[in-house]
């Protein structure tokens, strides 16, 4: 069974501009995201402009992503909104912008009351851990989501996607 690509259920709401999933955001970073089992997937394509020393991804993009990534299971698997109380992060090697792509990986460790604790981890194009993050999420409730952000659901397209085809987009 192949991965699930989820539907940006922002992509039409006025003002919506996330810098980090906005396929619009002319400075954005773009992430696009899947379903993989229980685990929220993003492989994104550096790009030198996202770069602090030459050729290193940014440390502060890098924690924008792994936020991002974090956030899309909240959306997705508890399927409300939340807002970042905490993230705590662990560099473990420089992570190259030469790459043609990195991986995100983001999944639920548990709850405790309406804080979700979501693990995040970056990988290189090579599967090495590059950078990891444990993000404590204050969810909302259902009313609270719509109200306040206009979240409804997040759903997936009907079709697998193979990792091969993933990389394509």
């Amino acid at each position: 069974m192949g991965m699930k690509r989820i539907i940006n259920p922002w992509i039409h709401t006025p003002g919506y501009n996330c810098f980090g999933c906005c396929p619009d955001n002319p400075i954005g970073a773009h992430m696009r995201f899947f379903e993989d089992g229980d685990d929220i997937i993003c492989i994104w394509r550096p790009e030198q402009n996202f770069q602090s020393w030459v050729n290193t991804l940014h440390g502060g993009i890098q924690a924008v992503l792994l936020d991002e990534v974090c956030g899309w299971v909240v959306f997705h698997k508890l399927q409300t909104a939340g807002v970042t109380a905490k993230m705590e992060i662990r560099y473990h090697k420089p992570v190259s912008t030469l790459q043609s792509y990195v991986k995100l990986r983001g999944y639920l460790e548990g709850m405790r009351r309406n804080v979700a604790i979501v693990r995040g981890e970056l990988y290189g194009e090579n599967g090495e851990l590059l950078c990891e993050c444990t993000c404590n999420y204050f969810t909302f409730t259902q009313e609270k989501a719509v109200e306040a952000f206009g979240f409804v659901h997040s759903t997936t397209e009907e079709r697998d996607y193979t990792w091969e085809e993933a990389l394509k987009l």
